[in-house]
């Protein structure tokens, strides 16, 4: 982006501590809940791989059908890749070379369409892009706050406070973390989810900002938003994203 003549970017960057911590889950929850709330939030993905648009197992066509909101899958996720690599690899072996410039260029319409943006990444904030860029780079190129969702059970804490310190090595701002029990079933039979969020907090400086609880794969919006009221904190992301109450 041209810092000097761009417009800041309303929006929130969701990345995670690995793949499959939950990111589409909580992106949703979150663009779900301030729908409801009267704001005109969108969904973005710049990049996403490991199926193909119209299978219905995209993260940008999860992300359609859990906030209800009305955009065309290829809208939403731009650059779609079958193969369950890397966005780099994936992009190679489908002949494709992605830029930094050329990924926020393909998200302009939804900037300039909806009053705020939750993009979600892909994998963690050290996934390649292309041989010169990390997921990190396009968070800075975008300069806008990064959300940390991370698993609820053992081993959160490591990963969390290595995203975060990462993050900050680039001077992206921390929103807080969202815990998250994914589809573990079995996650109340781990003792480590009753101190991981206070530890992430004691030895990373972030607030943790939720746990969002596991939910079936069949789920309407409605119990969605509700979900995302009742387990994560909403008040500091409508802050950071300028959402005037109504």
């Amino acid at each position: 982006m041209n810092k000097d003549n761009e417009e800041p970017i309303r929006g929130l960057f969701i990345t995670g501590t690995d793949t499959g911590v939950g990111k589409t889950m909580v992106t949703a929850a979150i663009a779900a809940a301030l729908r409801a709330d009267g704001c005109q939030a969108g969904v973005w993905k710049p990049v996403q791989s490991g199926a193909c648009l119209g299978s219905g197992e995209t993260d940008a066509e999860r992300l359609l059908q859990l906030t209800g909101i009305k955009e065309q899958p290829d809208t939403v996720a731009p650059y779609t890749f079958e193969a369950p690599l890397a966005p780099m690899l994936a992009a190679r072996l489908a002949g494709v070379t992605l830029t930094l410039q050329e990924l926020i260029a393909a998200g302009k319409p939804l900037i300039e369409r909806y009053d705020a943006l939750l993009i979600e990444g892909a994998g963690g904030v050290a996934v390649p892009l292309n041989e010169d860029a990390l997921i990190v780079d396009l968070i800075a190129e975008l300069q806008i706050p990064a959300l940390i969702v991370a698993r609820s059970g053992l081993g959160t804490i490591n990963h969390t406070i290595l995203t975060a310190a990462f993050l900050s090595q680039y001077r992206i701002p921390i929103l807080g973390v969202i815990l998250n029990d994914c589809d573990d079933q079995e996650i109340q039979n781990d003792p480590s989810v009753v101190t991981n969020a206070e530890l992430i907090e004691k030895y990373s400086g972030l607030t943790v900002l939720g746990r969002f609880p596991f939910l079936p794969a069949e789920v309407h919006t409605e119990l969605f938003m509700h979900t995302a009221r009742k387990s994560i904190q909403l008040a500091p992301i409508k802050k950071a994203l300028k959402i005037v109450p109504r």
